[in-house]
């Protein structure tokens, strides 16, 4: 297999209080809605989940998907809490304006341990570790970080098959990303069993259509998880897009989405924080 041209997109969490929620991405952490979808019945790709149900994605973020790491919000309709595990590390986002933000609505923020910055912690227990300057490059989104049970079986998961550059590599945590200019992914060992719970999410890239073929054959041969194959998702008056669904050796999903359709598909909407709102206001399970 050729090496995979990839790029980092979005980290999915799934949420059970939109309207706390859309408070803390956008007047906390200053976030833009970039669109917002609603859906009648599950994800053929379990991107909301195993659930089959009404569903919402809101994406949100610095900037466009096609040059910012942003944050995909799944909300199940009827769904208020999901239980945390520990395989989720956190966000690393660089900006000065967060923590005034913060302070300025009374929102509670947290020391680290073992960490660079300020701990802010989302409505649903997701982790934000707030370095106070300036981004380096137009994303103030550097890193995210996934919990691994052991590092070196990990690091030949995705530096060797999925082949993403090593950029550091510490005692119990490797820095890695498919380009120097996009936020980074963080493997961290910890001591701790690794538990998943209910509120897993999933990290997202994109990588060209004719590059997902030999991927999923790569995986097939490693021997590793492919959750789902090759599948095509329609979005009603949306392009369609190919993904490829894998799971690490801890159980962490990825998904590689093409890069062609995904480009139509994540274009930024302008009505997309208006339409967030308005189906906030009109959730029955939602706390009025």
């Amino acid at each position: 297999m050729t090496a995979v041209p990839g790029r980092a997109l979005h980290y999915v969490f799934k949420i059970g209080d939109r309207a706390k929620n859309a408070f803390f991405f956008r007047q906390i952490l200053g976030m833009k809605v970039l669109r917002h979808e609603e859906f009648k019945e599950g994800c053929d790709a379990e991107c909301n989940g195993p659930y089959d149900n009404r569903w919402s994605k809101t994406m949100i973020g610095y900037g466009p998907e096609d040059s910012h790491f942003v944050i995909e919000l799944t909300y199940n309709y009827g769904v208020t809490s999901y239980d945390m595990g520990n395989d989720f590390g956190g966000v690393t986002i660089h900006s000065k304006d967060i923590l005034s933000r913060a302070a300025q609505h009374s929102y509670p923020v947290g020391q680290t341990e073992g960490k660079q910055g300020s701990l802010l912690t989302s409505p649903d227990g997701y982790k934000f570790y707030i370095i106070d300057q300036s981004p380096a490059g137009s994303d103030p989104v550097q890193s995210v970080e996934l919990n691994v049970s052991s590092l070196q079986t990990s690091k030949k998961y995705w530096q060797n098959l999925l082949q993403m550059q090593l950029l550091e590599e510490k005692d119990k945590s490797l820095r890695l990303s498919y380009g120097s200019k996009q936020a980074s992914l963080v493997i961290t060992e910890i001591s701790d069993p690794l538990d998943r719970a209910k509120a897993y999410g999933r990290i997202a890239f994109a990588i060209p259509a004719a590059n997902q073929p030999p991927l999923y054959e790569a995986v097939k041969a490693a021997g590793t998880t492919v959750l789902k194959p090759l599948i095509t998702l329609d979005t009603p008056d949306k392009a369609s897009v190919t993904v490829l669904i894998l799971a690490d050796p801890d159980g962490h999903e990825i998904c590689f989405v093409d890069e062609e359709g995904f480009g139509e598909l994540s274009k930024v909407e302008v009505d997309g924080d208006s339409r967030l709102d308005l189906n906030i206001r009109k959730d029955p399970f939602q706390p009025k």
